[in-house]
């Protein structure tokens, strides 16, 4: 019987592994240039993050030049090289099959970003600010009998 993939359920552990193989190399080909761009040559490009697909044949590098400008030509540069890049990740992690390679933009910045500005808002801050109110802690639970060390009483 075929298991059922729970669609809620997060990557496994080998997906994750071999995501962050996959990230490493494609990593080490940008930061070394190995690819002859002009693009790519003029932006430094960071690869935070690649998922991969249940039978691993498809990776999602989530990609952002550094300083967040110019990610349109950067991806466009990217998914024009992407057989090469996929040789060159195939090199350097043994897959039974090299994956196809897919780039996104990175958006955890803008999250990021949009976390902040909410933080920011008068309504949190009025929150963050303001004391908790202190007082005596109500007794709930009674006093604590001074039994340590003494002897049970009858």
């Amino acid at each position: 019987m075929q298991k059922r993939s729970d669609p809620y359920k997060g990557p496994s552990q080998r997906q994750q592994r071999v995501a962050e193989l996959v990230r490493h190399a494609l990593a080490e080909v940008l930061a070394r240039g190995d690819i002859q761009d002009p693009v790519l040559t003029a932006h430094v490009v960071t690869v935070p993050e690649v998922r991969m697909s249940p039978d691993l044949r498809i990776a999602t590098a989530y990609v952002m030049p550094l300083g967040g400008g110019d990610e349109t030509p950067v991806i466009k540069a990217l998914a024009k090289h992407k057989s090469v890049l996929r040789t060159e990740v195939a090199r350097r992690v043994n897959l039974k099959f090299a994956p196809d390679l897919r780039f996104l933009r990175d958006e955890t910045f803008d999250e990021a970003s949009r976390i902040d500005a909410i933080l920011r808002t008068e309504r949190v801050r009025r929150d963050i600010d303001t004391p908790p109110e202190t007082g005596p802690m109500p007794d709930t639970i009674g006093p604590m009998p001074d039994t340590i060390g003494s002897e049970p009483e009858d």
